[in-house]
């Protein structure tokens, strides 16, 4: 519930920042002093911690209507107690905020384009920076920007709220660049909706990924493209390299290795450490030649202690008790389904084959 959210992280920020406050000795008395207690209970937070807190602040009496101000003007927006506080405490200066200069305006337009119920909450508390950026100059052509790529306001909305506020104005030149270079709208607003920070990268930055995406011949108006585009901001030329070097180390060309990026971009999100561990497994252990391996490169995304051994296991048990016939295609049972696989291969034998329910769910170290 909103009125057991704990205040005292909270309050050692507000201490370590700077809202013109000083400490008071506990037995100081001031009749200018006041404490954040009084000040978030006579606002109408119903907080228990707040009782419990020790520590006061002292705050300038003239500073006092501001802090009551705006706190009544959140909690008439949908904000409850938990997004006060945490709001709070990621950025206390909101409570110096000018109601009528600052919040009413970005509030207003906001409401007015979709931040509606607790959605308007969600964006400030998980985005206070919003609230420091110019309506004007950043804001407003932010979200016009999206909606005239995504083609309406919710989705726009919906997009905003996980924007970088702070890297909006590297937004269009990216969005010109991608255009530019034959990638078409809808899939540049996939990407947006997909994950709207990969757009706001450093121009630089995007000039670089795109111009490596271009070297290795992979066509902009495809899906993959933009799959390969968020990968590849992802990484630097070093990672690149060293990827590509373990990879040469287990017997891969660099042709192959290319040609494995182009067909499943993400597994080259894998860490060195995975991609030795999985192809090791899949050559070593189950006797997969290296080029299956080398032609299903989404293997290399499979976990091989939450995937691969399990079904290896499961697989090894129903052989030896001639439950399976006939030599069963490794690469079909490590991607079927989970429910299909568990379905087929260890409820229907559980009650045959005491143990092979624990041995499927026990994943055993290598």
């Amino acid at each position: 519930m909103a009125s057991n959210v704990p205040l005292r992280n909270l309050l050692s920020v507000v201490q370590n920042r700077s809202l013109k406050t000083s400490t008071v000795p506990p037995n100081t008395s001031s009749p200018s002093s006041f404490t954040v207690q009084n000040l978030l209970s006579s606002s109408g937070l119903h907080l228990e911690s707040v009782h419990s807190v020790s520590q006061k602040l002292q705050i300038d009496e003239s500073d006092l209507q501001n802090p009551h101000y705006v706190i009544g003007f959140l909690k008439a927006h949908d904000f409850k107690d938990a997004h006060i506080a945490k709001l709070i405490h990621k950025w206390p200066a909101v409570l110096h905020c000018k109601v009528e200069h600052n919040l009413k305006p970005k509030f207003e337009f906001f409401i007015e384009n979709g931040f509606v119920g607790e959605i308007l909450p969600e964006l400030i508390v998980s985005n206070p920076d919003v609230l420091r950026r110019a309506l004007d100059s950043r804001i407003i052509p932010c979200f016009e920007l999206l909606k005239s790529v995504l083609g309406c306001s919710e989705k726009a909305a919906s997009a905003f709220k996980r924007c970088s506020v702070s890297m909006m104005s590297a937004m269009e030149p990216n969005i010109d660049l991608l255009i530019k270079e034959g990638v078409p709208v809808d899939r540049i607003a996939k990407l947006i909706m997909l994950q709207p920070r990969t757009i706001q990268q450093k121009h630089q930055r995007m000039v670089y990924a795109v111009k490596a995406l271009k070297d290795l011949e992979i066509d902009s108006k495809t899906t993959v493209f933009i799959h390969a585009l968020r990968v590849m901001l992802q990484m630097s030329e070093s990672t690149w390299n060293k990827k590509v070097e373990v990879l040469k180390s287990l017997g891969w060309t660099e042709e192959e290795i290319l040609q494995a990026f182009k067909r499943c971009p993400f597994c080259f999100t894998c860490s060195e450490e995975k991609i030795r561990s999985v192809v090791d497994f899949l050559v070593n252990t189950l006797k997969m030649e290296l080029r299956t391996v080398i032609g299903r490169p989404e293997f290399l995304m499979l976990s091989v202690d939450k995937r691969i051994r399990p079904r290896y296991n499961v697989l090894k048990i129903l052989e030896s008790k001639k439950l399976v016939i006939g030599k069963k295609n490794m690469k079909q049972l490590l991607t079927m389904r989970e429910n299909n696989f568990f379905q087929d291969y260890v409820i229907k034998y559980a009650d045959k084959v005491p143990g092979l329910l624990e041995a499927y769910e026990v994943l055993p170290k290598p």
